[in-house]
């Protein structure tokens, strides 16, 4: 187990870019949702501004 840690010697280079890439795929469902919550408040308001006139 410990030789697939350290994986033959290249574990100061895999290891990064695995927490890179997952910190990348983590920032990138968070900004969907922030993005998906703002579009929906928009849709809302312009339903209820439509609904008004």
């Amino acid at each position: 187990m410990g030789e697939f840690f350290a994986m033959s010697g290249y574990w100061p280079f895999v290891w990064p870019a695995y927490a890179l890439a997952m910190a990348g795929l983590a920032f990138e469902a968070w900004r969907a949702r922030r993005l998906l919550g703002r579009a929906r408040q928009e849709a809302r308001r312009k339903l209820a501004i439509q609904e008004q006139s």
